[in-house]
């Protein structure tokens, strides 16, 4: 029996942990809310998922008299005497013993204090310590009659918690939470379940949560391994979500009606013969792939990724020709006006059709003109920003989008922009190398071409690293480079000066080249300018105006100073390697040879050493990318954040690395007996619910 809900089926069995929090026994609405809070979630299964982040042993039982400090106890002693505190602040001393010895528990707080009654008989758990010879335990973590004593967990585990909720609060509902728990099918492939030796779903998740319930894998000193089975058993559930519901999408994409992109190669072989170079054999085979795409009558997906200066400009242009060439329209839209414009004098120069451009900087008569002739079909290729997608932008038969550094635009701007269009072809161009890892989870579901060669003629960039204690020797260096007629990037990590972190300021640093070299040779770049302001400062730059460019990160893509010759990265370990990568990227565009200065603090740690070191002995993005993900993370997978640390609940970083690949295969051949396979297909969609992956129609869209 199932439910229909978005464009999945729902089993009615799933229906307990789909349930929100308030539904468990015990939780009231202002429990509840917390709770919410801390897991991040308000259903049953948000709870469940919620896993312990340590577990504490309670199963050290001793006497008084050979209890050892600096363990965590459990003891059963008899309350003697209560020493009430002469002076406001002071502690409560509260006098016990048993059978073999006496120790003293400490109290800060007297409602707990005051519960201690002479004579009473109670077991206690928490930390013992030693203090002027005497046995202490400060603040008992339980306190339960004799009679209750079955309340203290042997093993408890420890939940993270949001401030007002108490462990006992999360406790209690994660207990009611399990009950909840119903007889699920089993959504993984036996063989990998017998080959790992994994536990049911519902099985890891009460071996997590509830430890205790298994005192036989602690007796054999096998609880250990059990978990580490149980935590993989999830994590691999939540990898397999991940990647049956991007095999889902790339089944979509397969069959999401299009068009056939069939022209001759004539506009192309023009615009090939103005470019004046032969492609490399890595954009050959890129274009190939892309043609092969535009061929079909089904709606293209595809990711190109390059490195830095690999040439994705021109194959991005000959794309859009054959579009063109086909009786259609091809657009581009870039993050920043500077590479939009870039991108615009480009294809002036190489496209044989007509070519706008669009931005918020074309007001009145110019646009209405360049919105005329994209209404009507005059124009051919559209170069812009986000300006291209809003309302008004009319396209007479769009046919081909491409977006250049597609991180730098949200989820809603490029579904926009491919909007604008019937079944329109979407091409994404990312100039940061991708990892192999999160190639099989961001872009999963996208057919990837790479371009791994750079063009002909290319130096390769001089890398080294520099103590910042050295700044003297490096601005002697500066001087030296301008006097040879080069341009200097200078990035620094902070705008302004900073009372908390003591970095190097773009501001100051830009007072103090303008004092060394003089006001007229300096220009500043930074985020919190006015647009028309940063601008004008990179355009400057470009024209050669101004000598040295004192930036932030704004520069790190679309600039494009074949004059620039030398970057200068202030705290270098203060960046990512791909950010560093991307800086690096902006000189040796030129015949120069060209230099990457990376200044670092003179103490670094190892990490940080290991790191610039990478930078420095190696220009491959795609290598350089990997190790950075590794040491970093890669960012939201099936979401919509587009950077940080993956958002799972359940994989850490080594499950991730191990899990990732199987689960991708495991997806695959999943795919195949959903076809014809109920049982499993019901099996898929509840794993697919329980994860938040049920809705493939938008991820597809969210590409």
């Amino acid at each position: 029996m199932v439910k229909q809900t978005d464009s999945y089926s729902i089993p009615i069995a799933l229906t307990p942990l789909l349930s929100p929090l308030p539904k468990l026994s015990g939780i009231g609405p202002k429990i509840s809310q917390l709770i919410c809070r801390a897991v991040g979630g308000d259903r049953v299964i948000d709870l469940l998922f919620h896993l312990p982040e340590s577990l504490i042993d309670r199963r050290y039982r001793p006497q008084i008299k050979d209890a050892i400090p600096g363990k965590i106890a459990t003891l059963k002693i008899q309350v003697t005497r209560v020493e009430k505190p002469k002076r406001p602040k002071q502690a409560w001393r509260i006098r016990v013993n048993d059978n073999t010895g006496c120790m003293e528990l400490v109290f800060f707080s007297p409602w707990q204090a005051r519960k201690m009654i002479p004579g009473s008989q109670l077991v206690i758990s928490g930390m013992l310590e030693e203090f002027n010879g005497q046995l202490t335990m400060a603040h008992p973590h339980y306190i339960e009659p004799v009679e209750n004593a079955d309340a203290i967990p042997l093993i408890e585990p420890v939940w993270p918690l949001t401030a007002g909720l108490f462990p006992k609060n999360l406790a209690k509902a994660m207990r009611a939470a399990i009950h909840f728990i119903p007889d699920l099918p089993e959504w993984l492939d036996p063989e990998i379940v017998k080959k790992y030796q994994w536990p049911t779903f519902a099985e890891a998740l009460r071996l997590l949560h509830f430890p205790g319930d298994f005192p036989e894998l602690f007796a054999n000193q096998s609880y250990e391994a059990a978990e580490s089975r149980a935590r993989s058993r999830l994590a691999f559930d939540e990898l397999f979500a991940d990647q049956m519901a991007l095999c889902l999408a790339r089944q979509n994409n397969r069959i999401q009606p299009g068009r056939a992109l069939i022209a001759q190669d004539n506009l192309r072989q023009e615009a090939l013969k103005r470019f004046g170079y032969e492609l490399t054999n890595a954009q050959k085979q890129a274009l190939a792939e892309i043609d092969d795409d535009l061929n079909r009558p089904y709606r293209m997906m595809r990711l190109l990724q390059g490195d830095v200066g690999s040439g994705k400009t021109i194959v991005a242009l000959l794309a859009m020709l054959k579009a063109v060439e086909a009786g259609f329209q091809a657009v581009i839209m870039a993050p920043t006006e500077i590479l939009a414009r870039q991108h615009y004098d480009a294809f002036l120069k190489l496209a044989p059709t007509e070519v706008v451009f669009l931005s918020s900087s074309v007001k009145c008569v110019a646009r209405r003109e360049i919105l005329a002739k994209l209404q009507d079909g005059r124009a051919k290729i559209a170069v812009g920003t986000h300006a291209l997608f809003q309302e008004g932008v009319t396209f007479n038969n769009l046919a081909l989008a491409i977006i250049d550094e597609q991180h730098r635009f949200g989820v809603e701007q490029r579904i926009k922009l491919g909007d604008k269009g019937e079944n329109t072809d979407i091409l994404v161009m990312a100039a940061t190398p991708i990892p192999r890892t999160l190639l099989l989870t961001r872009w999963g579901e996208m057919q990837v071409s790479r371009i791994k060669e750079k063009p002909a003629g290319r130096k390769p960039i001089h890398t080294t690293l520099h103590s910042l204690a050295h700044m003297e020797n490096i601005i002697k260096g500066i001087e030296r480079a301008l006097k040879a007629g080069s341009q200097i990037f200078w990035v620094c990590p902070l705008i302004a000066e900073s009372e908390i972190l003591d970095l190097a300021a773009t501001q100051d640093r830009y007072f103090s080249l303008c004092n060394y070299f003089g006001e007229d040779k300096i220009g500043i770049a930074h985020g919190q300018q006015e647009t028309n302001v940063r601008e004008q400062a990179l355009d400057d730059f470009i024209q050669g105006k101004t000598r040295i460019l004192v930036a932030t990160t704004v520069i790190e893509v679309g600039v494009d100073v074949p004059n620039a010759s030398i970057m200068v990265v202030e705290h270098a370990e203060r960046f990512g390697l791909a950010q560093l990568h991307q800086l690096r990227g902006r000189v040796g565009r030129g015949q120069k040879q060209s230099f990457c200065l990376l200044l670092h603090e003179d103490k670094l740690n190892y990490t940080a050493k290991q790191r610039l070191s990478i930078l420095r002995n190696t220009e491959d993005g795609f290598l350089i990318a990997d190790e950075d993900f590794r040491l970093r993370g890669g960012g939201e997978i099936t979401g919509h954040r587009q950077s940080g640390l993956p958002d799972f609940k359940l994989v850490d970083d080594i499950r991730l690395e191990q899990l990732l690949l199987p689960a991708s295969q495991s997806a695959k051949a999943a795919l195949e007996i959903m076809a014809t396979n109920t049982e499993k297909h019901i099996a898929i969609n509840s794993l697919l619910v329980l994860f938040k992956k049920y809705n493939v129609q938008k991820l597809l869209q969210s590409c």
